[in-house]
């Protein structure tokens, strides 16, 4: 918890006081690989901080799934839409390794909103990566070559992720089949 209490400082200036204020609405949980933290279709109220391990949110397109995103150590995570809106999820956030985390709902986000500007300036930041994040997957997606968004992916995502990730996994995010990745890959190695 100590991670989080650092990247808080950084971004909000947070004072003891207002992080034991914050700390004490965290619930720790530990859960397994492979555990379904929010199921599509039903809402979801909580935010996770990942002190440890890796998760993903997906999507099922008849029967496949779509990977949307990745979050590892020291990261936020959730289905944003569901969150937000308190309405049904439309993906699933799947935990891929054994994981630790920190929750907390958006009730107790809400009332920290209103209490204090500094709180509601973490929830702006955490609107604002959200949604920097998903115009950039959005113009990869729309822009970019297989190659082009796989070397992408080395450059700027952490590097837990890009070794522990499971390779189907990461060329469903890419939008390429698993063929077609393993194809970059070698091409990749080879130049």
């Amino acid at each position: 918890m100590n991670e989080l209490s650092k990247i808080l400082e950084e971004l909000i200036g947070l004072t003891e006081s207002e992080w034991q204020k914050f700390s004490n609405l965290l619930k720790r949980q530990e859960h397994k690989a492979k555990t379904i933290l929010i199921k599509e279709g039903k809402a979801t109220d909580t935010l996770y901080f990942i002190e440890s391990g890796l998760l993903r949110t997906y999507k099922n397109l008849d029967g496949k799934e779509v990977t949307t995103y990745f979050a590892c150590d020291n990261q936020f995570i959730t289905v944003f839409n569901s969150f937000i809106n308190q309405t049904s999820s439309s993906e699933m956030l799947e935990v891929i390794e054994d994981s630790i985390v920190y929750e907390i709902s958006s009730h107790d986000l809400i009332r920290l909103y209103e209490e204090s500007s500094k709180f509601e300036k973490f929830g702006r930041i955490l609107a604002e990566r959200n949604h920097l994040c998903a115009l950039e997957r959005t113009l990869t997606m729309q822009t970019k070559s297989a190659k082009k968004r796989y070397l992408d992916f080395l450059e700027n995502y952490d590097k837990k992720i890009v070794r522990r990730v499971p390779q189907y996994q990461i060329a469903s995010f890419l939008g390429i089949a698993s063929e077609s990745l393993s194809r970059v890959r070698k091409e990749i190695a080879i130049s």
